[in-house]
């Protein structure tokens, strides 16, 4: 059997894969354009479990870069530096921040870029630093965690006041106050039989009726304090017309006193004076003595009459 080889086109197939894995490294291993992307620094206090190298860095959920370096910060080891590659023409400002965000169940991590204010200057390097300094904000997980704490401490709190308040002490007061209201209701079920709910219900009654009438007899009450302040009124006019005379008396017997002390006694004149004064006060002290005589016959009539005016008068023949 004669195999022959043609070893010139073997040769040439060699070359070909040769140069197709050469241009295939070249392109993986191209470096980047340093005219065309630009790196930034941010420090994350918190974990950055998930997050590897080449990790994806995001601007509102578009890729612009990736993760270049992650480490421990050399000048505080409670940070982690993270190193990013992305875009110049990504607008980083000052206010832009970064947030770790979580990619779905995977486990794995990207950093999530905000640009905050759109009017605020742009992010360059401060002080001796080497790349610009990225803000950072908590992520949801650290939010989370922070809140599951904060909820943990409260609830632990609850548990030792709720613990302390079921103390036997406590206790001891509860089935006191228990008891103590459990004899109360007793009583109190015994208090309010039938027989008290109907005495209740006669009192309310009967305090109904006396309210009635104390209502019916306000109206009586009134006019007995009218009549009562009329027949005052009468009286007092009475007294004055009395005391008036008696002052003309008085008056007269002065003028008399004088007169005879005088020399100047003239009893017609004297008596002109003094006779028409005195008339006039007999005939008012009888006036008032009949008064006060017909309210003590009408009293002893009918006692009643002052406050109900219960009498009838009773009118003469030929009287309208």
């Amino acid at each position: 059997m004669n195999n022959k080889v043609n070893y010139t086109l073997v040769g040439f197939l060699v070359l070909v894969g040769i140069a197709m894995i050469m241009g295939f490294s070249y392109w993986m291993l191209k470096p980047t354009v340093e005219t065309e992307t630009t790196r930034y620094n941010i420090y994350f206090d918190e974990s950055v479990l998930g997050l590897n190298m080449d990790a994806p860095v995001k601007y509102r959920g578009i890729s612009v870069g990736k993760v270049s370096h992650l480490r421990i910060s050399p000048t505080n080891s409670e940070r982690v530096e993270v190193q990013i590659t992305i875009l110049k023409s990504t607008p980083i400002k000052e206010s832009t921040v970064a947030r770790l965000t979580a990619q779905g169940i995977t486990g794995l991590s990207y950093i999530n870029l905000s640009l905050g204010e759109n009017n605020a200057p742009e992010l360059v390097c401060k002080g001796d630093e080497e790349y610009p300094v990225i803000k950072t904000v908590p992520s949801f997980f650290e939010n989370f965690e922070k809140s599951l704490g904060t909820v943990s401490g409260k609830l632990s709190q609850t548990l030792t006041r709720t613990e302390e308040l079921l103390g036997d002490h406590n206790q001891r007061q509860i089935n006191l106050l228990l008891s103590r209201s459990a004899v109360f209701m007793q009583r109190l079920d015994k208090l309010l039989d039938e027989e008290t709910i109907d005495s209740l219900h006669r009192s309310a009654k009967n305090f109904e009726s006396i309210s009635y009438k104390i209502d019916n007899l306000m109206p009586k009450v009134d006019l007995f304090v009218d009549k009562s302040m009329k027949w005052e009124n009468k009286i007092n006019n009475s007294f004055a017309s009395i005391q008036n005379s008696y002052l003309g008396i008085r008056s007269s017997m002065d003028e008399i006193k004088r007169a005879v002390s005088s020399g100047e006694f003239n009893l017609k004149d004297i008596a002109s004076d003094v006779i028409p004064t005195m008339n006039n006060t007999l005939l008012d002290m009888q006036d008032l003595m009949i008064k006060l005589q017909d309210s003590l016959n009408q009293y002893d009539r009918s006692p009643s009459d002052i406050l109900f005016k219960q009498e009838e008068i009773k009118k003469a023949p030929g009287e309208s």
